[in-house]
């Protein structure tokens, strides 16, 4: 007898560790860690981690909105004037709301063909530059943005030197296909801290 297991598709997405953030000497915001842990063929990495704030979340849900005028998108968590930064309570219930908006959204097949869904989700440029990659005015193609983004991102670089003694030409071939949507390379660490500390339930 003969099994066939189909891996189901999945799509783990962890907005946690909100950090409050000096824009300069009279402002300051707040930017929250985006994880993301996949198996789908839509993405080209596999895990990832960059930090946004929440006017970054408005002006993708305006995109996604505009490119997909007949889907009935999540709203976002309301921006209050009583927002309060040093609140724990009002940061967190932003943080939860902004986490359903992005699992909501990573359900639906058309929005997850949105190039400037992935490049929010896994680079760390900003909303203008990911405006000019997707429409072809930079050298770089979202695949190579989010390559790039992942090797300029590695943590942990003595973990990193320990594995590269140890195995030396052994991971040769760890690099994903540079066509971005073959085996990932998820031996590269994300870019974000990975202490249990941030691991919000």
């Amino acid at each position: 007898l003969i099994f066939i297991m189909h891996l189901q598709e999945f799509v783990t997405v962890l907005v946690r560790d909100p950090r409050t953030q000096k824009e300069d000497s009279w402002h300051s915001y707040i930017d929250y860690e985006i994880f993301i842990h996949t198996n789908s063929m839509c993405f080209t990495r596999k895990t990832s981690c960059v930090r946004r704030r929440f006017r970054e979340f408005v002006w993708l849900r305006q995109r996604l909105q505009s490119n997909a005028v007949l889907i009935q998108l999540p709203e976002l968590p309301s921006k209050t004037p009583f927002f309060n930064m040093n609140n724990p309570h009002h940061v967190d219930h932003r943080r939860q709301g902004l986490q359903e908006f992005l699992e909501k959204i990573l359900q639906d097949a058309l929005l997850l063909s949105d190039s400037r869904l992935h490049l929010f989700l896994q680079t760390q440029l900003s909303p203008e530059d990911m405006e000019a990659c997707v429409s072809g005015q930079t050298k770089y193609s979202v695949a190579d943005a989010i390559h790039k983004f992942a090797s300029l991102n590695r943590r942990f670089p003595i973990e990193d030197e320990e594995r590269e003694k140890g195995k030396n030409d052994a991971d040769s071939d760890s690099e994903s296909s540079s066509s971005g949507f073959g085996p990932s390379d998820d031996s590269i660490s994300c870019g974000c801290k990975a202490s249990p500390a941030s691991e919000e339930s």
